[in-house]
This record gives structure tokens, sequence and C-alpha cells, in this order.
């Protein structure tokens, strides 16, 4: 079996080595880049599957990498690495498209089981799905949301989080599982960053009228259409 390709964009040089050694020793292939730019023109001569940008970066930073790739791949896995702890940080962080982040200092242990959590999760969606909501159709495997002849392009963590609200169609999802689930915890910054992703799938979804994602106080979400 092939070695599962990883960039890292890390510019503190003991510590992207330190990161790429234990991830190597778990049988990872890893391509460190000490910057923004050489990160973007690795991530286009390669085919990784997952991404590890550090927020902080000369030349071009972590967010504006990911908004670069995210033009051109809308599913592969990135994870942010942030001495931020702002919640604006954080949400924007989500909103690019990111879909998990780790607050340094951090340990290897936390971040090699939040990289195997988000390739099993992508591996899992590998899978053929297309499902009526009600005027729509969503394509989950592809990310593809479309409303008559219009398709919309969904991010990683919009498709998860529409997927699971369809499968709990007119059932309360509760609110700390799916966080739990796709954010990889229940705190404040995840709970901010999915009430955000929730007004973005209002807003993709409402040329049909019938179609509501309605906020149950204290539990959690639930799709009616």
């Amino acid at each position: 079996m092939s070695k599962t390709t990883i960039l890292l964009a890390e510019d503190e040089p003991a510590l992207g080595q330190i990161i790429k050694e234990s991830l190597e020793t778990r049988d990872f292939n890893v391509l460190l880049c000490s910057n923004g730019e050489i990160a973007l023109e690795t991530y286009q001569n390669h085919t990784p599957e997952l991404l590890v940008l550090d927020v902080m970066m000369p030349k071009k930073d972590g967010f504006t990498l990911a908004k670069d790739i995210r033009a051109i791949d809308a599913t592969v896995p990135i994870i942010f690495l942030t001495a931020k702890s702002q919640t604006q940080d954080v949400v924007e962080g989500f909103t690019i498209g990111g879909n998990d982040y780790l607050k340094k200092p951090f340990s290897m242990e936390e971040l090699i089981v939040r990289i195997n959590n988000l390739l099993n999760r992508t591996r899992v969606q590998k899978t053929s799905e297309v499902i009526t909501i009600g005027a729509y159709t969503f394509d989950f495997p592809k990310q593809l949301l479309h409303f008559e002849n219009e398709t919309e392009q969904l991010t990683h963590r919009e498709s998860h989080l529409l997927f699971h609200l369809v499968k709990n169609k007119d059932q309360v999802l509760d609110r700390s599982l799916i966080l739990n689930k796709l954010w990889g915890n229940d705190d404040f910054f995840s709970a901010r960053s999915m009430d955000v992703f929730i007004t973005k799938l209002r807003k993709k979804l409402n040329k049909d009228e019938q179609i509501q994602i309605i906020n149950v106080r204290g539990f959690g979400y639930k799709l009616v259409c």
C-alpha cells in the first residue's frame, strides 16, 4: 500500500522538522515547506491527501494559502496550526474551508489522531450517494448542490453537515454529537463555527421556501422540508 502524502507548511524550521519526522515514523510521506508560496507550488506539483498549514507564515499566510487551494480543490482536508485564539480567527479558518485546527503548543499524538480522523472521514465520503432535498439534488461525494440549472460547490464541512442534517430529517440533530463528529470537540470556538456554517447552508437552500433548518435551542438543529 502506498504511503499517504501530507503537505506541511510551517515556517519554524525546528518545529517543522519535528512534525515531519514524527509523521514519517507513522508511515506518512511528508512534503515540508517553509512558507506559503513554496507550499502552493508544492501542492500544484504533487497530489497530497491532506494539508497541515501554519496560519502565520511569510510571503503567503495559511488562510490565504487555503483560499488559493480551495479555489482549485474543494475536498482536500486542511488542518490549521495556529497560535491565535481569538474566536473570529478560528471561525475565519473554518469559513475559508478548513476542516480542523490545533492551537500551539500541541502534542504530536493529538495531531496524528486528528489527521487519521480526517483521512477516515474522507475515505468514508467516497460512496455514491445522491440525495433529494425538496427541489434540490445533493451529490454528497462530489459536494455539489443542484437547483434546476444551477450548481453550487460546497466545502468539505458544509457537505458533511448537510449530509447529517438530511440523514436526520425531521429529527433534532444533537449539537454536541455533531460537533464532536465533524469538529473533533464541542468547545465554544467549534460551536460558533457550526453556527456560521448553518447560516451558510440556510442561504444556499433558500430557493425552496419549504426547506427550513430550525434551531432547537439547547439541543441542536432540525432540517424540515
